[in-house]
């Protein structure tokens, strides 16, 4: 299988200090309210992607920090009563983070249609994530739809931060940072079964950002 990762997987870890215990990326459940919990997948998951691109120093950061930076989040990428339900909102939220943290970046969207036969071919969405992958973005992937696929939440937000397939499209998996754990998504197997479909976003910079339908 081909495989892509971002560079520095790592300096998404997080440490903490008080349990010993170290985390892949933040945790909603780490917010203080209920709703926060409840609804904070995707400004954990804009938490994660700020984070990986403004630590050049690629230096692992206390849980402590990564909680300051989860409020900052939110601010900016605050979830509506059905969270954020679409890759647009998304990024219709995070650009104001975006200017405020100073970086000139736009937004790259692949949307995947909840009918079956609308969708684009899997190997547009494969080299989607690879195309961002290898610019060293990590990519926001909505799952509206979990499908057949058991370790995936519906309707959940997570952080993308490599993907191995096949080059025919026959196989393809991602690895995603989910709620402070490290998981092995079935891509293609969420693609054929999905019944609502989602979407996926990356960084770029502005002349490089496009809209795949």
């Amino acid at each position: 299988m081909i495989t892509k990762s971002i560079l520095n997987p790592d300096s998404l870890l997080v440490i903490d200090e008080s349990s010993k215990m170290s985390y892949y990326g933040c945790d909603q459940d780490w917010y203080k309210t209920q709703w926060q919990r409840a609804s904070g997948c995707g400004p954990s998951v804009a938490c994660n992607i700020m984070f990986y691109l403004t630590n050049t120093d690629q230096d692992k950061m206390p849980k402590e920090n990564w909680l300051k930076r989860m409020e900052e989040s939110w601010r900016y990428v605050t979830p509506t009563v059905r969270g954020i339900s679409s890759s647009k909102l998304f990024c219709k939220l995070m650009a104001d983070y975006i200017d405020a943290k100073g970086l000139a970046f736009d937004f790259s969207r692949f949307e995947v249609a909840a009918v079956p036969s609308s969708r684009p071919p899997i190997k547009q969405l494969i080299h989607f994530i690879e195309d961002a992958l290898v610019q060293d973005m990590p990519v926001a992937f909505l799952n509206l739809s979990n499908g057949k696929v058991e370790n995936l939440d519906s309707w959940h937000w997570v952080t993308v931060v490599a993907i191995s397939y096949e080059e025919k499209g026959s196989a393809a998996f991602v690895k995603v940072f989910d709620s402070g754990e490290v998981k092995k998504i079935d891509l293609l197997l969420w693609y054929k079964s999905t019944i609502l479909g989602g979407g996926f976003v990356s960084l770029a910079h502005k002349e490089k950002a496009q809209v795949a339908v």
